[in-house]
This record gives C-alpha cells, sequence and structure tokens, in this order.
C-alpha cells in the first residue's frame, strides 16, 4: 500500500508548476473519465526519461516486488499469462493454459521465445521459475500454497497439481508468480542477481541496459525480441526518483517524459498545466475504514448506521481534490475483468454506501443500538487524505446521535496497525487505502474470513467463510463471479469494513508523448512497448 501525499502541501507544488497550474481546479469525482490507455502512439522515440516514487532496491522481484520495481521490470521480464489494459488476462508465453480436471492445469508454452542472451524459453526454466517464485520467504510464495507439484510433461508443456481447486492461479501467473527467468542466468549471478552492474535473466521487449545506483537505470528496445507483433517506438527508456515537487518541476519544464503516479498531489498540481496531460484508469485501490471491536463499532448496526452518514462525495472533494469517486464496495472496479456487467448490476443495487449523507435512516439504527454513549475514536497520521475521512467521521457521528474524537499517530508508526494489536486497541477506526494486484474481486475478499488478519472486528460467518472456498475452488467465470457478488453483499451488509472512495490509477504524459496504458496494469504489462511520439 501507498501513503497519499499531504495535499496541505498542494499549494507548493501548484506555485512549482507556475502558469495554468496555479488556477488548478478540482474535478468533479462523479465526471472523472477512466481510459484503458492513452492515445496511440505514432512516431519513434530516441529516449524518454520515466520518473519512480523512489530507486528500486533490487530488480529481483522475488526478493522485493515493490511498485517502482515491477514498473521497471514490467517492461524486461515476461509472464506465462500477460495482462492487458483493460485488465483482462491473455496466454502470452504459454500459448495455452487447460484444465483437464479442476485440480490440473496444463500449460502449452510457446516454441518461439528466446531470453535476452539468444537461448531458448523452455520447459524447464518454466519449471525452475515457478518453483522458485514458490520458494520459502519469495515475494510471491503465497499464491502456491495450493500446488501439489510442478512437473514437465513434455517438451513444451508443464503440468501442475494442486491440493484443491485454485480459480485464481492463472491470474496469478499473469502476476510476479508466473514470471520466467533464465535458469542459467540467474544460477550463474548467484547472489548478485537483481543487482547493479549485473545482466536481466528475461525475455520482454526490453532489456536492462545500465543501473547506476544513486542516480539512474536505463532499459534498452531488444532487437531481437521474439514476438514480431510488438514493435516498441521507443529506443531508450531512463528512469530517475523523484518525488512531490521534484517530480512536478520535471514533468512540467520537459526534463522526464512520464510518470505514473501513486500519489493525487501532484495529479492535481499537474492537472489543468498545458505542458502536461494526466490520464486516469481503472484501479482496486480504494480507501476505506478499517473497524476494530474495541467499542461501539462491534456492533454491526453503527457500522451500518456510520456508512450510511459519512459525506463520501466530501471526501473524495476535500481529501482527494475530486480525484476519486465515492465507492460502496471494497475493491475497485479495476478488479471486474470478466462478467463485468453482473459486477455492475449488482455494484449498482448496494444500498448502504451511498455517496451522499442518508442522516435519517442512519439515526433509526443508532435509536436500534441503544442509542451508545460511548466516542468512537477514529485514527489519522496527520495526512490530508486521512485527516479529512477522520473529521468526516467526527461530522457523520455527531449528526446521528453518536460521540467521536480523532488520535494522531506518527506516520511512522501508522503502519503498525496491521500487526500491534495493543496500538489498534486504543482506537475504533482506522482510514487506509488497499488495493489487490489481481483483476478479480475474490482475491479481496479473504479479508472477511474468521480469523483473518485483516478482520479485525472479528467478524464471523460460517456460511461467508464456506462461500470464500467455494468462490476460490470455481474456475467457471460465471459462475465465480455469483459467488462472489454474494460474498459482496454479505461483507457490505455488516459493514465489515466500510468503503469510501475509489481512487484511479494516474499516468501524467509531456506534451510530446503518448501510448501508455492508463490503468493499474502497468506493474505487469510492457507499458514503455506502447510508448512513442505524438502524431
Amino acid at each position: 500500500m501507498k501513503k497519499l501525499l499531504a495535499l496541505a502541501g498542494l499549494a507548493g507544488l501548484v506555485a512549482a508548476c507556475g502558469g495554468p497550474a496555479a488556477t488548478t481546479k478540482a474535478p468533479d469525482p462523479a465526471k472523472l473519465t477512466l481510459v484503458d490507455r492513452t492515445a496511440k502512439a505514432a512516431g519513434p522515440l530516441d529516449r524518454a526519461v520515466w520518473l519512480l516514487d523512489e530507486e528500486p532496491g533490487t530488480l529481483d522481484l522475488d526478493s522485493d516486488g515493490g511498485t517502482p520495481n515491477r514498473t521497471v521490470m514490467a517492461n524486461v521480464c515476461e509472464r506465462l499469462m500477460q495482462t492487458q489494459p483493460d485488465m483482462t488476462v491473455k496466454p502470452w508465453l504459454a500459448e495455452k493454459a487447460e484444465l483437464p480436471d479442476p485440480k490440473t492445469m496444463v500449460l502449452t508454452l510457446r516454441q518461439d521465445a528466446t531470453f535476452h542472451d539468444g537461448s531458448p524459453v523452455t520447459a524447464d526454466d518454466v519449471v525452475w521459475s515457478l518453483k522458485r517464485h514458490a520458494g520459502e520467504g519469495m515475494d510471491e510464495s503465497d499464491e502456491f500454497e495450493d500446488v501439489e507439484s510442478i512437473e514437465k510433461s513434455g517438451e513444451h508443456e508443464v503440468t501442475i497439481a494442486f491440493k484443491r481447486p485454485n480459480a485464481l492461479f492463472e491470474q496469478a501467473i499473469a502476476g510476479g508468480a508466473g514470471i520466467v527467468l533464465n535458469r542459467k542466468a540467474v544460477q550463474a549471478q548467484g547472489e548478485d542477481f537483481g543487482s547493479p552492474g549485473h545482466d536481466d535473466a528475461c525475455s520482454g521487449p526490453y532489456r536492462l541496459k545500465e543501473w547506476r545506483s544513486g542516480s539512474h537505470m536505463t532499459i534498452e528496445r531488444y532487437a531481437a525480441y521474439w514476438n514480431k507483433d510488438v514493435k516498441p517506438l521507443t529506443k531508450i527508456v531512463e528512469f530517475r526518483w523523484a518525488q512531490d515537487t521534484a517530480l512536478v518541476n520535471g514533468l512540467v519544464t520537459g526534463a522526464a517524459q512520464g510518470a505514473y503516479l501513486s500519489d493525487t498531489g501532484p495529479a492535481v498540481a499537474l492537472q489543468s498545466n498545458q505542458a502536461v496531460s494526466v490520464a486516469y484508469g481503472a484501479t482496486t485501490r480504494v480507501f476505506v475504514l478499517l473497524p476494530t471491536d474495541r467499542g461501539v463499532m462491534k456492533d454491526p448496526k453503527i457500522r451500518r448506521a456510520l456508512s450510511l452518514a459519512v459525506d463520501r462525495a466530501g471526501i473524495a472533494k476535500s481529501g482527494f481534490a475530486g480525484l476519486a469517486r465515492p465507492w460502496k464496495v471494497p475493491v475497485g472496479a479495476g478488479a471486474w475483468s470478466y462478467e463485468k456487467e453482473a459486477f455492475q448490476t449488482a455494484y449498482d443495487e448496494l444500498t448502504g454506501a451511498p455517496g451522499t449523507p442518508r442522516i435519517e435512516e442512519a439515526k433509526k439504527l443508532v435509536a436500534e443500538a441503544g442509542s451508545p454513549k460511548e466516542p468512537i475514536v477514529v485514527a489519522t497520521d496527520g495526512e490530508q487524505s486521512r485527516s479529512v475521512i477522520a473529521n468526516a467521521v467526527v461530522d457523520a457521528a455527531t449528526k446521528i446521535g453518536l460521540t467521536a474524537q480523532i488520535k494522531t499517530v506518527p506516520s511512522s508508526e501508522f503502519g503498525s496497525f496491521y500487526t500491534d494489536k495493543s496500538l489498534r486497541a486504543q482506537v475504533d477506526l482506522v482510514p487506509d487505502d488497499w488495493y489487490i494486484t489481481k483483476s478479480d474481486p475474490i482475491g479481496f475478499y479473504d479479508n472477511g474470513l474468521t480469523g483473518s488478519a485483516n478482520n479485525w472486528v472479528k467478524y464471523s460467518s460460517p456460511a461467508y467463510d464456506k462461500l470464500v472456498a467455494e468462490a476460490l475452488e470455481t474456475t467457471d467465470p460465471a459462475a465465480r463471479a455469483g459467488h462472489v457478488i454474494e460474498l459482496q453483499r454479505m461483507f457490505t451488509a455488516d459493514m465489515v469494513w466500510i468503503s469510501l472512495v475509489e481512487v484511479p490509477n494516474a499516468v501524467v504524459l509531456g506534451a510530446k508523448v503518448t501510448g501508455p496504458p492508463a490503468s493499474q496494469v502497468h506493474m505487469g504489462y510492457p507499458w514503455a512497448a506502447d510508448l512513442g511520439a505524438k502524431g
């Protein structure tokens, strides 16, 4: 998860831009247009500078799958399946993935793919890579908990046996769990793999050219790339790292050509600047309130009442300068990669998380709960987004006959709410953002399981637990969507978490470039292959 930039610092960012940005006006969240891609590129670029929040510590994604690392290596390393800008998944290094029975997946591999040293991508490399990802302590090891065995079953075939059916594994191998590495190259580098001064061991449209630690890294278009249908227009992409004002200045002055933004602050500062364009895409990221069982929030009627009373539209406007939209469920629409109409219809029918408050309805629930007098304690770390949310909770509570107060903790300690029970025992609500890397909502709903580490309110429903297990084992998309929609209804009916606003993915581009996807897919899709000059 990423912390959002304190929007109190926006004045400095906007002033740094000068010109049109000085009159930046917050967009209407209801009118925020989401796109899968930016306009298609028409011409070549010799070089583009792309900004990251921070320098990667390693390019070995098994050791660290952080966002900057993924953003770079999505262009260099390839996966068995590939997530597309519209968040759907299609075969890639695997020509097809078949399920001869619910507990077996057979991968038929492409025969023309090669690594950057010219050697072929083999079934042996695939088996070795998957077993490496599954190793203890590896970043993707949790994706292999249901895997019984991984074996080469033909010259160009790999068979994966599961302990139980696993509906998410195809999604997993479109992410970090499906990266195929050159076994011999990785073994030759040993512990140095992924560090500055060493080659990648991948097969993508770009190869790692240079990494000067503390300064920059570059990737270079790979001339002998196996897939001739992919024709990258940009020869060199140079990555540098910058935050806040430095990021804004780099983009506005033309020193950099683009960046994916994890914070809304730079997006607002750049929104109206004619030197750049900002595009917004599908995401799974949602800001929520995580309740604890410390006090009155353990009563589902109070959780429902607060959800009805909180001003989501106001939070979107004040906490995110309009770069968010009121949202009813705890995972964003970017997860709807299948059965989209069914998910949208079910979403539209939900009534417990309105964009504008329903105070009288909320008051009735408070009365039914006995009108408790114990104050609700909501946490913040002083960041603008969380502070706006905390104040919105206080306001909502007051309007429906409850009392609430704010507890500020240092930013350095805020993440400890997830690991420190004694810290959680001091508060009733923790505002935070949450996203999943898979484009399937079932990747989220295990957070409501009895005993889940993130189920702080101790919600417990045998029916819910059973349905999660069934959904995770249901490989038919329509049937799985039905299960997920029911889980969504149960989760939001009891407000295990209180959903607030969805924050879209954002990409900012210089005036002369275009092409990359706008959606969250940039952490697994070779976005630089789409980057080029405007026509």
